[in-house]
């Protein structure tokens, strides 16, 4: 496994290569890290599923280039689905859709759908464009950590999650800090209307806005299975707890103007709402570095990301933590 921090047009197109011969690149994206494989090549991606420890029906996101590349992986995509392509992409924005017949079943979890997404980050769309050029269609990658676990937005994080389980071959891409800090909203387009299935920075308002359609804040629970959408997850070694008082000894995640306790260690006081997501996984893994056995997680209110981050702590504390 290969660590490369200064990107330049030499080390896409080695990246581009590793993929195309059917080896693995975690790379950065605007949200989180990914852990990427040319998405066609079912031995790749098989890799994925074992070095994640992840369950092989549990689908994986297809990263494109362009809103040109849709209709590969696609079929019968409502006219809303366009209209929010055109409006979100590049972003963090995964739209589901029913898949061609290039979406096989290991890439979908033998399901009839297909995620697709393009990202809003240099490094991302530069290894897109190359592997392109060398006959590739697009790469899947979830987040890279193993399943459950707290997605990397660092590649030092992706390292200490990965690195035992990778190959010689393997490379991490590393340019810095993820922008966004928590995973893209998930958007279902394979019925009339869009359902949010997980929510991220593109936000229910303005889903709503470009679509012309009113969602609900609580649609009924979907049998679609797509990432991040498990009960628990998202969850550091360390108990999760949100909305209580903190205790001497725990860790303490919460918006700058809120005092810290007396005894309580402080992993974050991010700002406003756009630095509390982009922080809060660098925070949760924080905690466990320090080897603290509970962080309390004061959640901001509102909507648009603010609804992402309760989201994402919410299914943090669903883990309840090994205390270990």
């Amino acid at each position: 496994m290969e660590i490369i921090n200064n990107i330049t047009q030499d080390v896409i197109k080695k990246a581009a290569n590793s993929l195309i011969n059917g080896h693995l690149v975690a790379f950065p994206t605007e949200t989180v890290y990914g852990l990427g494989a040319d998405a066609t090549n079912e031995k790749a991606v098989s890799r994925i599923y074992s070095v994640k420890g992840r369950p092989t029906n549990h689908p994986l996101i297809v990263h494109i280039s362009s809103i040109s590349q849709l209709n590969n992986w696609a079929i019968d995509i409502p006219e809303y689905a366009i209209k929010l392509a055109r409006e979100f992409w590049p972003g963090p924005m995964t739209l589901l859709l029913k898949r061609s017949e290039l979406a096989m079943g290991f890439i979908t979890g033998e399901q009839d759908s297909i995620g697709l997404r393009v990202p809003d980050q240099s490094v991302a769309l530069a290894l897109l464009d190359e592997l392109e050029k060398l006959g590739g269609l697009g790469i899947a990658a979830p987040s890279a950590n193993r399943f459950g676990a707290v997605s990397p937005t660092t590649a030092e994080a992706v390292q200490e999650e990965l690195g035992s389980f990778l190959q010689t071959e393997d490379l991490i891409l590393d340019d810095g800090q993820c922008a966004v800090g928590v995973e893209s909203s998930i958007i279902d387009c394979t019925k009339e209307y869009p359902v949010v299935l997980r929510p991220g920075a593109i936000t229910i308002e303005m889903i709503e806005m470009t679509s012309g359609v009113n969602l609900q804040l609580n649609p009924e629970k979907s049998d679609i299975r797509a990432s991040g959408l498990l009960e628990s997850h998202y969850s550091p070694k360390a108990q999760v707890v949100i909305d209580v008082a903190a205790e001497p000894g725990d860790g303490f995640i919460a918006l700058a103007n809120i005092p810290t306790p007396a005894g309580v260690v402080r992993l974050a006081s991010p700002e406003n709402i756009e630095e509390y997501a982009r922080i809060f996984y660098k925070a949760l893994r924080e905690g466990d570095q320090k080897g603290l056995k509970k962080i309390t997680v004061l959640q901001p209110d509102g909507g648009g990301l603010a609804i992402a981050i309760r989201d994402r702590s919410g299914k943090a504390a669903a883990g309840k933590g090994t205390l270990r």
